[in-house]
């Protein structure tokens, strides 16, 4: 089994080569950035199992990077920080924090929390069977059926069906979902996803200029709502 890799985001030179040696000693592959640039440009580049955040960095605010990170990245993020007041801490996980611990904080507790985090993320991968009305997707065989009849769909645009229904009901912006499927290298590349919110529309849709499951939500991004 790969080793997860664990994106640290701290400013404290202390904390981030403690943070390396704990999480190293015990398992995990780890890198540091000390500025939220940096850390924004490490995350994209290279998409870490999970992130440790420092809400207090120099360059940014670190609840202005959680939402940022939470436009594209759906990896878990813990925050790590010296601020324990209570609204902070839910300001954190209404913005998306999958965990918040106060620092100082124990090198024990804080290992538990990763290792939870990491069993969340593995257990809604492996959620396999998704029904919506006539459609059925297997995640695990990356097959979609209609009434019972297989869809065929390119891999480009599985991969877009596919996040869309994992974050069924939620709106995925333009920016969220270019980055996910092609990379950050085509975030302002809009028409790759009308062509193929389009493809798939016509593979999953009774009347693609109507449609009752991918909508379009104007200005913003798409939305896969689940007919009843």
């Amino acid at each position: 089994m790969s080793k997860a890799e664990i994106l640290i985001i701290d400013d404290e030179p202390q904390i981030r080569k403690t943070l390396e040696i704990t999480l190293q000693t015990n398992g995990y592959l780890s890198k540091a950035a000390a500025s939220a640039k940096e850390g924004l440009i490490m995350a994209t580049n290279h998409p870490p199992a999970l992130i440790l955040l420092d809400l207090g960095l120099p360059d940014e605010n670190g609840h202005i990077v959680l939402k940022k990170l939470r436009q594209w990245f759906t990896n878990p993020v813990i925050i790590l920080s010296v601020q324990k007041n209570e609204e902070d801490i839910i300001k954190a996980l209404d913005n998306g924090a999958n965990d918040y611990l106060s620092k100082p904080f124990r090198t024990g507790e804080l290992l538990a929390r990763i290792r939870s985090a990491l069993r969340d993320a593995i257990a809604d991968e492996r959620e396999t069977a998704l029904n919506f009305h006539n459609i059925q997707i297997d995640l695990a065989a990356r097959t979609v059926k209609k009434n019972n009849q297989l869809v065929k769909l390119t891999s480009t645009e599985y991969n877009l069906l596919s996040i869309l229904v994992k974050n069924e009901g939620k709106v995925l912006t333009h920016q969220y979902l270019l980055r996910a499927i092609w990379g950050p290298g085509f975030i302002n590349q809009n028409q790759y996803l009308r062509v193929f919110i389009a493809q798939v529309r016509k593979k999953i849709e009774d009347d693609p200029n109507r449609p009752e499951y991918l909508m379009t939500e104007s200005g913003v991004g798409y939305r896969f709502i689940s007919k009843t």
